[in-house]
Formats: structure tokens, sequence, C-alpha cells
């Protein structure tokens, strides 16, 4: 895995080719790192995560799942359930729990954990390359990473059900189509569409662009009220930060704000 860093933007790009950026154990335990970094670094406004090479994540690694090596894929029952535990689902947790947004570059195929892993992002743009499945049944699986909480709340019960039933894989225009990507790009303007949207996010005061990621996901599980509270509460914080009185001031006076992150 590389890491680069551009301002309040940072690029991770799964860096392992050869075996089409599987989600090994090192890998994930690389990705929880970098997550966890990134949320308590707050000059970083927002990720952008991609693949290298034809792949973006092709989900689990076949090899270790037939040796028997890894953790989720060996031992008794128990300790390969606990294998999941303390791997792949403190990966979605990670993901689930950062305030900074998610851009997924989806440069290629994203199979199984790999769909997963870009539906775990908040926005996506894809690659004309790019190719979806939520395919564990083609191994004989189920998705043990959080997969059947997060499609359906893509792309509806339906869909997530054929996707998961039929292994059916969508072309970049058929995600978009169905939800999962939101852009769909040529190759060579993949990272420069995703990074001007990053740009873009990273532009506003930093803690308004955190507290409005969280206020948007924890009210999908609300009630109106609740949520009306939340907001009440959020807003108070802003409003007694010195970037959201700057870019107050920035509109009235009709000039580019000067944030300083707090």
């Amino acid at each position: 895995m590389t890491i680069e860093r551009r301002g309040r933007v940072a690029i991770v790009r799964l860096n392992d080719p050869d075996a089409r950026n599987a989600l090994s154990t090192d890998l994930i335990h690389e990705l929880i790192a970098v997550i966890g970094e990134a949320d308590g670094d707050a000059g970083l406004s927002c990720l952008v995560l991609t693949g290298v090479g034809k792949a973006f994540c092709a989900g689990g690694n076949v090899k270790d799942m037939l040796e028997g090596d890894d953790p989720m894929f060996g031992g008794t029952p128990h300790q390969m359930a606990e294998g999941y535990r303390r791997n792949i689902q403190q990966m979605t947790k990670c993901f689930l729990g950062i305030d900074i947004p998610v851009i997924a570059a989806v440069n290629g195929a994203a199979i199984g954990a790999g769909n997963d892993l870009a539906c775990l992002c908040d926005i996506r743009v894809a690659s004309t390359h790019a190719k979806f499945a939520e395919s564990f049944l083609r191994v004989g699986l189920v998705p043990g990473d959080g997969g059947a909480w997060l499609l359906p709340r893509i792309v509806g019960l339906p869909r997530a059900l054929e996707m998961a039933l039929t292994c059916r894989v969508l072309d970049a225009q058929e995600a978009k189509e169905w939800g999962i990507a939101t852009h769909v790009v040529e190759p060579d303007k993949l990272e420069e569409a995703a990074l001007a949207l990053a740009e873009t996010i990273a532009g506003f005061p930093p803690i308004s662009v955190r507290l409005n990621k969280r206020l948007i996901l924890k009210s999908v599980n609300m009630g109106i009220d609740e949520c009306l509270e939340l907001s009440a509460t959020y807003q108070a914080i802003v409003q007694n930060t010195a970037d959201q009185k700057e870019a107050v001031a920035a509109v009235v006076e009709k000039r580019e704000p000067k944030y300083v992150g707090r």
C-alpha cells in the first residue's frame, strides 16, 4: 500500500497488482491503521482509495482460503468466527466509524469483499473498466465483512439479493444505474475525477465536513426526533468554530475563505 498526501487530501493506493489487491490479513491491518490515523489527523479532510494494476480489489485471497493458513479460513468454527471478528470486521467498523469522507476510485474489478470495500466508501467513482460483483457464492461463502448490511442500503433489497444469489457482475454503467457508482469516467481520468471531488470537499470548513458526514450516516438509522436533536447539537458545535464564522464572512465579502481547522 502507498499513501500520497496532497494538502488536505490523501490518496491511498492498494499496491499488490499480482494478487489483484486481494484483502490479505496484512493488507486488512494496514487499512485499519491508515483509517485510524487519518481520522485522528486534523489536517486531513478527505481520502481517496484506489488500486494499482487492473483490479481495485479482488476480495479474499483464494489461495489463503484453500490452504487455510489465514485465521479467517482455518481452525475450528469458533476460531474462524473470531478470525473474522478480529480482522476484516474490524476494517468494516473502522470505515463505518471514520468522519473523514472516503472516495473510492474504482479502477478495475471490485469482487466479493472488494465490492464491499468499495461500498464502505462514501462516494464511488468508477473507471469504464470497473466491474462490481457480490460473488461470495462463487466460492461457497456468505459476506463475512458486513456486505449483507451494506449492499441493500445502497442498491435496495431486491437488487442486493440478485447480486448475492446470482453472482451477477455489473459493468461500470450498470453499477451507476444501480446506485453503486456515482460517476463513471474513462480510465485516464479516474484519479483526476476522484481528486476533483476530494478537493471540493476539502475546500469547506474541516470540522463542518466531518460533522456533516457523521450526521447523515447516523440519521439513516434514526427517527426524525433523534435526528433533529442531533442536528441541533452539531449545529451548535459548528457555529462555535472560527471556520464557520470565516465561511459566512467570505460569502458576505465575496472572497475566498481561509480556514484554520478550528
